[in-house]
C-alpha cells in the first residue's frame, strides 16, 4: 500500500524536547507540511506516537501489522526538492565533528551559523543592552540556535538575551532547498549548511593549548568547475570565490565573554570581468577571451560594492597573474582589471580607494636571484598593517611599556574591547588555487604573528620558516588548497609552499606531473557532469515539462545571467556605484553598523539563565552522552608537540624554536641516527636568522624525499592512535620508550656520589630535621652558653597549630581578601581599573628587569 502520511520528530541533542512535522503526501506534487509549533516532552512525543501508531493500523487490536514503522534515522534537514513529480527530502545521515569554537560546537554541517565572520558574531554579541530589550519582541514558545553572552542578564531579574542573525546567503549552500518551507516551519528545523573546508590544529606552548582553525566559505553565487565558470556574472558574483578565516583562541578559557578570541580573514576570487576560456580545442592553457566590453566597470563596481559592505576598507587586490609573455595571454586581465580599478577609485574618497598590487609571482619562482616568500613576506606586513585583525580584548599593557614598532603601525579600528579588522586582502591569479593559496599562507602567517603577539604568547610579532607553529600552520593551509583545489580544479595542489621555497624533493616533480594529468581529465571529461550537478542542488535550474532536460542545454550562461532573460528596472549610477550608507560608515563595514537595518537582521529573545538552551556546560561537555578518550576530538586534532616537534630529549619544547629543515616529529622517528644528541640553541622568533639559503637546502633534498614516503603510506594524523596489544614486540617498544639519563636530563649520574656532596646533604638533612622537631632543651641551653656553632631554627609555618593531628588555618587580612575577590572577579572578565600605585610598581619592575 502507498504511504501518503509521514511524521519528521527532531530532538535536542540531550533527547529532552521534541517537535513534530507531518508531511501530508496525499497530493504527491504539492509541499503540505504541518508544524504545530508545539515542544513535547519524551513522554508526550511517545504518547503521541502510540496514538498515531494505533489509529493507523488496518485492523483495531491487530499487532501484526503497525501503523508506524521508522523509516530513517537523521541528524538533520537539508531542504526539499522536486524534479518532474513529488517532492523529494534530502536529510543528513552522516556528520563528524571538524572543530571546537569556544562553547559552541562545530560540526561538518551542524550547531554553527558558519556564513558569518567570528567578528560579525561577537560584535553582535557585544550590541548594547538597551536595544536588546527594546527589540525582545517574540514569545517563550519560539527558540532558536543562539548565541548566548554571560554578560547578558537584565537588571535587577535573571534573564539572559539570545540573539541569532539570518545567515550570509552568498556562502549557504542549501537555501533555495529550505525555500519552499522557510515560512511554514519552526526556525529550528532550518539548518543552513556551507560547503568549503574547516580543519583545526592545536598549538601547545609549553602545555598552554591554542586552537588554530582555518575555515574556508566557497561562494555559492556563480558556482561551478574550473573552465566552465570565470570570470563574473551581471550581478557581480565571481567564480571560485572564497572567504578563508583563522581563527586563534586560547582553549584554557573556552567561553566567549572571558576569553582571548582572534581572527583574520581574506578572500579569493575570479578577476571580475566578463571573460571566459574556450575549452572545445582540448588544449592545456585555452586562449582567454573577453566575452563583453565593460567601459565603465560596471561588473567589478558591484563586485566591489558587495566587499565594502561585508568588510570595509581598503579592499587590496594582490594580483598574481604574468606580466610579461610572449603571447598576450594572462595580461589580458590584468589590462582589464587596472582600468576598472582606476575607473572606479575616481569616485572614491582617497582614504578609502581600492589598493591594487600587481605581482608577476611566476617571473620571480624562475628567478634564481630572488627569493619569492621574501618577497610575498614583504607584502604580507604591508597588508596586515592596512587591514589589521579582530581581537575581542584591549592591547596588553606591557605592549604599551614596551611598544613594539610594527605594532604601533598597524591597522585596523581600535575599540574599547580590542581590536576590528577594517578592510580585505583579495587575492587572485588565473584559477586562484597553486599561486593563490601560497600567497594567502604568507599573508596569514604574517597575520598569525600578530594574533599570537595580540594574546600575550610571543615577545616580537614575527614568526620563522621552520618552527612547529609555522610547520603546523603549513600543513592546516595545504589541506585547505588540496580540497579548494579538489572541488574547483579536479586535482589536488601542483604547486606548495616547499616548491615556491626550492626544498621540495625530487619525488615531488613526480606527484606534480600526476596532478596536472589528473586535472587535465578532469576538466576534459567529468567538469561538465559536476557544473550540471552543481546548478541542479543550488537551483539554479528547475527541471520543467516541456523545456528541455538538464543535460540537453547547450550551455548555462543564461541560467547564471539573469539579465539575459530581462532587463533590469534600476540602473545604477556610473558615477556613484556603492550603496547608499556604506560610505558613511567606512572604514567599518556596513554590515557590522549598528543601524535600523541591520537590527531587522536579528531574532532577539529573553531567557531565564536557567532554561535548557542557554545552558552551555551541558551543551559542551554532553554528560548525559558516554564519551571515550580515544573518541575525545581534542585528544585526536593534530598537535605541535606530538606530530611536529622532534622526540630528541633536550631540545627546547618551545613551538617557536627554528628546527633543521628535515627534522620533525615523524621524521625523526623514523631515522635513529638523528635522535642522538641532537640539542638545538634555543632561537625564539624574535632572534632567529633567517631562513637557510636555498643552495644550503638542496642538499638535503634526498634526505626529505625518504621522509616524504613514509609519511605516504603512514596514517593520517588526525586519526585515534591505535593501541599496539601485540605482545611480541615488547622488546621493540621498551627501546623506544626508556631513556638513558644522558637523553633525558642532559648529564651522566655517577655510580657513587662525591664525599663532599654526602657532607653536604647530611648537613641539608639535619637542619630539615631541626626545623620540624626544634628541641626546647638545647634551645634554651644553646641561648645561655651563646655558641656560635649552632643554628637556632624557628618553624616558619603561618598555621599556629600545624601536626599531624591538628590544622588551623591562619587569618586573612581584609586587604588580602580584597586581592583574592579581585582575583576572582578577573577569572570572570570583570577587571579592576589599575591605580596610580600599580602603574608605578609594573614600571619599576620593567625597569629593574629589562633597563
Amino acid at each position: 500500500s502507498q504511504t501518503h502520511m509521514y511524521f519528521l520528530v527532531g530532538s535536542n541533542p540531550a533527547e529532552t524536547k521534541y517537535r513534530v512535522l507531518k508531511i501530508d503526501r496525499t497530493e504527491p506534487k504539492d509541499l503540505v507540511i504541518i508544524d504545530d509549533k508545539h515542544v513535547y516532552t519524551q513522554q508526550e512525543v511517545r504518547e503521541l506516537l502510540g496514538r498515531l501508531d494505533l489509529g493507523n493500523r488496518t485492523k483495531i487490536g491487530q499487532k501484526g501489522s503497525s501503523g508506524l514503522s521508522r523509516a530513517v534515522s537523521a541528524f538533520g534537514v537539508v531542504g526539499f526538492v522536486r524534479f518532474l513529480e513529488g517532492y523529494y527530502i534530502v536529510l543528513i545521515t552522516k556528520r563528524r565533528k571538524m572543530a571546537d569554537i569556544g562553547v559552541m560546537v562545530v560540526n561538518g554541517v551542524y550547531s554553527y551559523d558558519l556564513s558569518h565572520s567570528l567578528q560579525y558574531n561577537l560584535t553582535v554579541l557585544r550590541m548594547p543592552l538597551e536595544i536588546l530589550k527594546t527589540e525582545t519582541t517574540h514569545t517563550r514558545q519560539e527558540s532558536f540556535d543562539i548565541f548566548e553572552d554571560e554578560g547578558l542578564s537584565a537588571q535587577g531579574g535573571s534573564g539572559v538575551f539570545g540573539i541569532c542573525s539570518k545567515p550570509y546567503e552568498k556562502y549557504v549552500w542549501n537555501g533555495k532547498l529550505l525555500e519552499a518551507v522557510k515560512n511554514t516551519v519552526h526556525r529550528d528545523w532550518l539548518l543552513y549548511i556551507i560547503h568549503g573546508f574547516c580543519g583545526q590544529s592545536k598549538l601547545l606552548i609549553y602545555g598552554r593549548p591554542i586552537y588554530v582553525t582555518l575555515i574556508a566559505r566557497r561562494s555559492s553565487k556563480f558556482a561551478g568547475t574550473r573552465f566552465l565558470k570565470r570570470g563574473a556574472n551581471c550581478e557581480g558574483d565571481v567564480a571560485n570565490e572564497v572567504e578563508t578565516e583563522q581563527i586563534l583562541y586560547d582553549a584554557s578559557v573556552m567561553s566567549f565573554s572571558a576569553g582571548s578570541y582572534s581572527s583574520y580573514v581574506q578572500v579569493r576570487g575570479s578577476v571580475p570581468l566578463y571573460w571566459s576560456q574556450d575549452i572545445s580545442t582540448m588544449m592545456p592553457k585555452p586562449p582567454i577571451t573577453l566575452d563583453q566590453a565593460d567601459p565603465f566597470a560596471h561588473v567589478a563596481a558591484l563586485h566591489f560594492d558587495q566587499m565594502l559592505q561585508r568588510f570595509g576598507s581598503p579592499i587590496i587586490i594582490l594580483n598574481l597573474v604574468k606580466e610579461r609573455e610572449k603571447r598576450k595571454h594572462e595580461r589580458i586581465l590584468s589590462e582589464e582589471l587596472v582600468a576598472a580599478v582606476t575607473y572606479l577609485n575616481q569616485f572614491l574618497p582617497p582614504e578609502h580607494a581600492i589598493i591594487y598590487i600587481p605581482w608577476d609571482m611566476a617571473k620571480y619562482t624562475k628567478s634564481k636571484l630572488c627569493n619569492v616568500l621574501d618577497r610575498l613576506n614583504v607584502i604580507a606586513e604591508s597588508v596586515v598593517k592596512k587591514t589589521g585583525f579582530f581581537v575581542n580584548r584591549p592591547d596588553s599593557y606591557c605592549s604599551i611599556l614596551r611598544p613594539d614598532e610594527k605594532w604601533n603601525e598597524l591597522g585596523g579600528c581600535v575599540v574599547s574591547t580590542g581590536r576590528l579588522q577594517t578592510g580585505v586582502l583579495r587575492t587572485n591569479c588565473v584559477d586562484c588555487l597553486d599561486r593563490t593559496n601560497t600567497a594567502q599562507f604568507m599573508v596569514g602567517k604574517c597575520a598569525l604573528a600578530y594574533q599570537l603577539y595580540s594574546l600575550g604568547l610571543i615577545d616580537k610579532p614575527n614568526l620563522q620558516f621552520d618552527t612547529d607553529a609555522v610547520r603546523l600552520f603549513e600543513e592546516l593551509y595545504e589541506d585547505h588548497g588540496d580540497t579548494l583545489s579538489l572541488q574547483y580544479g579536479g586535482s589536488q595542489l601542483v604547486h606548495r609552499v616547499k616548491t615556491y621555497r626550492k626544498i621540495a624533493p625530487w619525488t615531488q616533480h613526480s606527484k606534480d606531473i600526476m596532478q596536472t594529468l589528473s586535472r587535465y581529465y578532469s576538466n576534459a571529461f567529468s567538469d561538465a557532469d559536476r557544473q550540471d550537478s552543481i546548478n541542479l542542488f543550488l537551483g539554479v535550474f528547475k527541471p520543467t515539462e516541456g523545456k528541455p532536460h538538464l543535460w540537453e542545454l547547450p550551455t548555462d550562461f543564461y541560467l547564471h545571467h539573469k539579465n539575459t532573460l530581462g532587463l533590469s528596472q534600476t540602473r545604477r549610477s556610473y558615477t556613484y556605484w556603492w550603496t547608499t550608507d556604506v560610505l558613511k560608515h567606512l572604514p567599518l563595514p556596513f554590515d557590522e553598523v549598528t543601524c535600523a537595518e541591520n537590527r531587522r537582521k536579528l531574532t532577539v529573545k529573553k531567557f531565564h539563565k536557567y532554561e535548557e538552551e542557554i545552558d552551555i556546560h551541558n551543551e559542551f561537555f554532553r554528560p548525559y552522552e558516554l564519551s571515550s578518550f580515544d573518541e575525545t576530538f581534542c585528544l585526536a586534532m593534530t598537535n605541535s608537540t606530538r606530530d611536529f616537534m622532534p622526540k630528541n630529549m633536550g631540545i627546547d619544547p618551545s613551538p617557536f624554536t627554528v628546527r633543521k629543515p628535515d627534522e620533525t616529529g615523524k621524521s625523526v622517528l623514523a631515522n635513529k641516527s638523528n635522535r642522538e644528541e641532537t640539542v638545538l640553541q634555543r632561537k625564539t622568533a624574535a632572534s632567529a636568522p633567517p631562513p637557510p639559503s636555498e643552495e644550503a637546502v638542496s642538499s638535503s633534498s634526498e634526505d626529505d624525499s625518504g621522509t616524504d614516503k613514509e609519511d605516504e603510506g603512514a596514517v593520517s594524523q588526525r586519526s585515534t592512535p591505535v593501541k599496539v596489544t601485540d605482545t611480541g614486540d615488547n622488546t621493540k617498544i621498551t627501546e623506544n620508550v626508556v631513556q638513558s639519563t644522558k637523553d633525558v636530563y642532559g648529564v651522566n649520574l655517577s655510580d657513587v656520589p662525591s664525599e663532599d656532596d654526602l657532607k653536604i646533604y647530611t648537613r641539608f638533612v639535619q637542619l630539615g630535621q631541626s626545623q620540624h622537631k626544634p628541641d626546647k632543651s638545647s634551645q634554651q641551653f644553646c641561648s645561655k652558653l651563646h655558641l656560635d656553632r649552632v643554628i637556632n631554627l624557628i618553624p616558619i609555618s603561618s598555621f599556629s597549630q600545624d601536626n599531624i593531628y591538628e590544622v588551623q588555618p591562619p587569618r586573612a587580612d581584609r586587604k588580602s581578601i580584597e586581592i583574592f575577590h579581585a582575583h576572582i572577579q578577573a577569572g570572570k572578565g570583570n577587571m579592576q581599573p589599575l591605580g596610580k600605585e600599580d602603574f608605578l610598581m609594573y614600571r619599576e619592575y620593567i625597569r629593574n628587569r629589562y633597563l
